[in-house]
């Protein structure tokens, strides 16, 4: 399905303005919409990729620049200089990204969306999770959402969509107790959620512009997604 996309401006409740991609159905008027977290790298050309499949896939999804307060407009940083994230990472608050995710979940609502949901990526996994506690989402994803545990753990009891969560079992910055720790709060908050470990795959899998892409684990996991979606944005 051919898509339309374009770069618009929000206004965030706390008196900011971020910038975010925006990629919609060319031949439709969607009904359903989806919130793209980005990795640490910003809302690059991979981002707008993985933001222009949803659409093809028939949603209104929307992916905002979440370094916004620190960084100019349209930042873009190399995968293999984390060095230069970190300012920015570190200048991030779970108050702003909470607004960041509410500005999309409101633009997306005014634009006729009724069901919303969001799937994140690395850093943008750990913004799924966080949202998925303070927003009315019907499904939120999260890929290797790195930062869940332990901080955000006490967030699972607050859980208010379903959640599909992917891990590579050959990730070292996310252990395997790590992703357990995910699992238990969830399991005794009493949540409904999915847990998938790629056994052969590494962090950031489903990056095909990264060193550690694994496009078994990364289609495995797009299919696996775009059901998850299917299932729960398309109900009434």
């Amino acid at each position: 399905m051919p898509v339309q996309s374009q770069k618009i401006m929000l206004k965030v409740s706390d008196g900011t303005e971020v910038q975010a991609y925006v990629s919609k159905p060319a031949e439709l008027s969607p009904s359903v919409g989806l919130i793209v977290f980005q990795e640490a790298f910003g809302v690059n050309h991979h981002m707008r990729s993985v933001t222009d499949r949803f659409a093809e896939h028939g949603y209104l999804a929307i992916c905002p620049e979440l370094f916004h307060r620190t960084a100019p407009v349209g930042l873009e940083l190399a995968y293999d200089n984390f060095q230069a994230v970190m300012p920015y990472y570190q200048a991030l608050t779970d108050a702003g990204l909470e607004a960041d995710g509410k500005a999309c979940f409101d633009w997306l609502t005014g634009q006729g969306a009724k069901n919303i949901g969001c799937v994140g990526f690395c850093l943008g996994g750990r913004v799924s999770f966080l949202t998925n506690a303070s927003l009315p989402y019907k499904a939120a994803v999260s890929y290797y959402g790195g930062g869940i545990a332990p901080t955000l753990l006490p967030k699972a009891k607050d859980q208010k969509a379903p959640v599909l969560f992917h891990w590579g079992g050959l990730d070292k910055h996310i252990t395997p107790e790590i992703v357990k720790s995910v699992e238990e709060a969830m399991k005794t908050a009493g949540k409904n959620y999915i847990s998938a470990v790629y056994s052969q795959a590494d962090h950031a899998f489903s990056c095909d512009d990264r060193p550690n892409y694994n496009a078994e684990a990364a289609e495995l996991a797009w299919v696996s997604t775009i059901a998850f979606l299917k299932l729960h944005l398309s109900k009434v």
